[in-house]
């Protein structure tokens, strides 16, 4: 036992700023001990410093950055899923980003940031791709679409709250939807021009997705913003949308 007189000087050297280590040292004692003695001393004061708790503006009415929240939930809906192994406290949203777009793959970072700003966005190396991460108990609150089971098995649909954001950002959530489950090609065709055949090219985006509620979603927003499209069926069951003259607002994958 450590005569109290000896706390005391610990505890001044502490609150004086000396490291732990340092107290230590000096008074040629534990560094467990001194370490047990500051964070008794931090409770009694109630200075403990406690885990960064993950924002919700549904649970503690936090801020929302509502254009990238728009983007993000674009990108969950098109590529993106929540997981909670048991093994993990946590909950985690990644969206899988293929290693020839870095430059999305940054977008999505970015983005993340935004709409958690007290958390860390990280990044998983898989085969040709990274799944870009970030750790929150509060993604059900976020993405209310998450479930059990594929996204194309289940109902996809808005909440009230989530679909005035779409309806105030469409832009935001058509190109995550497109950065993360579409494609730019560049299309063309010939026109006779005072007797002359004369090659046109133009931007044409495709939509690709088995879900026909987030198909639903995808081409109410189209209709939203006034843009045409078409769509087929795929021999594999997914709905392809063809899409043209979004460059001013999506541009091609970088």
């Amino acid at each position: 036992m450590h005569e109290f007189s000896v706390r005391e000087q610990a505890v001044h050297l502490l609150r004086r700023g000396a490291g732990t280590a340092e107290t230590a040292r000096r008074l040629g004692l534990p560094i467990g001990t001194v370490s047990w003695w500051k964070h008794r001393d931090l409770a009694k004061r109630g200075e403990l410093p406690g885990r960064r708790r993950s924002p919700c503006p549904h649970c503690y009415g936090d801020d929302l950055d509502r254009p990238a929240y728009s983007y993000l939930l674009g990108l969950y809906l098109g590529d993106g899923h929540i997981s909670h192994p048991k093994q993990h406290r946590t909950a985690s949203l990644f969206i899988a980003c293929d290693d020839k777009w870095p430059g999305i793959m940054d977008a999505v970072e970015a983005a993340m940031r935004q709409v958690f700003p007290t958390l860390t966005p990280c990044r998983v190396r898989r085969p040709g791709c990274h799944n870009v991460k970030v750790y929150s108990k509060h993604l059900p609150c976020y993405f209310p679409q998450h479930g059990p089971g594929k996204k194309h098995e289940r109902t996809i649909a808005l909440e009230p709250w989530q679909q005035a954001i779409v309806d105030a950002h469409p832009w935001a959530f058509l190109r995550g939807l497109i950065h993360s489950d579409g494609c730019r090609i560049t299309n063309w065709t010939t026109r006779t021009v005072d007797g002359v055949v004369r090659r046109y090219e133009y931007p044409r985006y495709f939509f690709t997705n088995t879900s026909t509620d987030i198909i639903g979603l995808f081409t109410a927003a189209l209709d939203a913003v006034g843009v045409r499209w078409k769509a087929a069926a795929r021999a594999t069951g997914a709905t392809n949308v063809s899409v043209a003259l979004m460059d001013t607002h999506i541009g091609p994958k970088y």
